[in-house]
């Protein structure tokens, strides 16, 4: 998304405003939203869409915790019947701001540490969007090939290798 782009809804959470025991942000959204959002996705349809976080300060950023509960609908990719699925992800995401201590000069080698977790994501400025975290935690559940139960190939009297042929 550029910064010319506004988020599909508001989730904007001011670090320099936070409480210290932090705050609980709760998302739901219209239909209009969803609409979009499904669209956005290039899914047929999100029904329900529902996020709660507990947003905490953090070492200078803050930490978001919390639950994304959505349903789905997206055409199968054996018959492109709708196939609904229902997506329940936990959500665990720091945001720390940048310092120019860690920057590599150039030419430098960068160790990546592919068994640790997540790295925490880079803020500048007082504000984080976590629209974008809602809409990427989503994304990341969508099954990317729905079929209804007992949908196989198969069943539509398609013979896969004479096909390839």
């Amino acid at each position: 998304m550029s910064a010319a782009e506004s988020p599909l809804f508001d989730a904007i959470v001011r670090i320099d405003r936070m409480p210290a025991a932090g705050r609980d942000l709760k998302v739901s959204l219209d239909e209009a939203t969803r609409a979009a959002l499904a669209d956005q996705l290039k899914i047929s349809a999100v029904d329900t869409f529902e996020a709660t976080l507990m947003v905490a300060p953090l070492r200078g950023g803050l930490r978001a915790q919390g639950r994304l509960i959505a349903d789905i609908v997206q055409p199968s990719v054996v018959t492109f019947e709708p196939v609904g699925q229902h997506i329940d992800e936990p959500i665990d995401r720091i945001f720390l701001p940048e310092t120019g201590a860690h920057r590599p000069t150039p030419g430098s080698e960068v160790f990546v540490d592919l068994e640790d977790d997540d790295f925490p994501d880079h803020i500048d400025g007082p504000e984080v969007d976590l629209s974008a975290l809602l809409i990427e935690t989503l994304a990341l559940a969508i099954d990317p090939y729905p079929r209804l139960p007992g949908e196989e190939l198969d069943s539509l009297g398609i013979d896969a290798d004479k096909q390839a042929s």
